[in-house]
């Protein structure tokens, strides 16, 4: 990879960490900030399912954008909309406020993250682009682990003070952006015509990869389903504590960034993105369905931890399957992924805690059926498509 891509992939990273840390940085403070609104638990799971739909909406036209304009100015305008946005909420002092502002969160999001997979695929040779997407999920990853901590340790300064760090971080890394990252060519011969998100979903049905955009809503879906339910399932069944959790998630959560950042690749070359995901979603399966039969502290830890290794190898993988498919439709393929991921992380934390209210081992139950249904769909394409090349 030529030294000036290095630098790009280098800033590509930094911005997506940016962008998914602020993400995580709103857990630990939003209880507590929302009391100065009167409102709880209920209001604070729909200002997490707005960002996603926000997302679902605008993912499918950001990456048909970037096919005909290019990525660097998506990724920049994303960047700073991200940061004026976080600005404001912490500047909110009304309860509509907050959700018009963690809307346009999500629309920033959707303006990054498409760009940014489309970048990878434009600076990298098929061969690299397997280390380059591990790597950029490893900045996922990382951001997603310890966003939470910033916003926990930043929230000492003031309650407003971690949204005001996080939006003026965003903002830096857009004006970053604009200065030092290269601008590529758009593929104006290959955008989609048609910006509806309904016509881009009814579209994605036919493309190639349809069945991996599938894989990426199950694992969005199983993922944020674990998530929204396992502080409550661990608080109910074993009394643990905030820091108990806090240690479960961030332990994974670190596993993951390290066998991304340093063992993907190599994993990529021998056994091939196919095989990784079918091994991911396996072990996602078994260890989703293990929570419901462990108990002790490091036991649990070792199960959480697995769990969240699997998944962290399933997302790189789909990515850079989805990419070598897409050919010259990497704007398109790569707004599609992010919308349908962001369909998993709606609906996955709301039927989540429907179940969870019903039983509290069904949404790992259901969780662990889905991941099996996805397993096999998986295996019997692949398989399909080995024995028509």
């Amino acid at each position: 990879m030529k030294s000036s891509n290095k630098l790009a992939l280098i800033l590509l990273m930094f911005n997506m960490f940016i962008t998914m840390s602020a993400v995580g940085l709103i857990i630990p403070v939003m209880p507590t900030y929302l009391k100065l609104f009167g409102a709880a638990g209920q209001v604070l799971g729909f200002l997490i399912a707005i960002i996603a739909f926000a997302q679902f909406l605008f993912s499918p036209i950001a990456g048909n954008l970037s096919d005909k304009i290019g990525r660097k100015r998506l990724i920049v305008f994303g960047l700073i909309l991200n940061g004026i946005a976080q600005i404001s909420f912490g500047l909110s002092t009304e309860l509509w406020m907050l959700f018009v502002c963690r809307f346009l969160t999500g629309v920033g999001s959707a303006f990054i993250v498409p760009p940014i997979m489309a970048y990878v695929a434009d600076i990298t040779t098929i061969d690299e682009r397997g280390k380059a997407m591990g790597q950029i999920g490893a900045a996922i990853s990382l951001g997603f682990m310890i966003g939470p901590g910033i916003g926990g340790f930043l929230s000492n300064v003031s309650l407003h003070f971690p949204f005001y760090f996080a939006g003026s971080a965003s903002i830096l890394a857009g004006v970053l952006s604009l200065i030092l990252l290269p601008a590529t060519k758009p593929i104006i011969q290959n955008a989609v015509k048609g910006d509806n998100i309904f016509k881009q979903l009814t579209r994605s049905f036919h493309a190639s990869y349809f069945v991996l955009l599938i894989v990426v809503f199950v694992f969005s879906f199983g993922i944020s389903n674990f998530q929204a339910t396992l502080s409550m399932f661990l608080t109910y069944k074993f009394a643990y504590t905030a820091t108990d959790i806090a240690i479960l998630m961030t332990v994974g959560g670190f596993v993951g960034v390290i066998v991304q950042g340093f063992a993907l690749n190599t994993l990529f070359k021998k056994f091939g993105e196919m095989k990784i995901i079918l091994f991911g979603l396996a072990v996602a399966s078994i260890s989703m369905l293990g929570i419901l039969f462990v108990s002790g502290f490091f036991i649990m830890l070792l199960v959480a931890t697995i769990f969240s290794t699997a998944t962290t190898l399933i997302r790189p993988a789909v990515n850079t399957l989805i990419s070598k498919t897409a050919g010259n439709e990497q704007g398109f393929a790569a707004g599609m992924n992010n919308a349908y991921m962001s369909l998993g992380n709606m609906i996955g934390p709301a039927l989540a805690g429907i179940l969870f209210d019903w039983n509290m081992n069904s949404p790992y139950v259901f969780g662990t059926i889905i991941l099996v249904s996805c397993f096999s769909l998986t295996a019997i394409w692949s398989k399909k498509k080995a024995t028509l090349a």
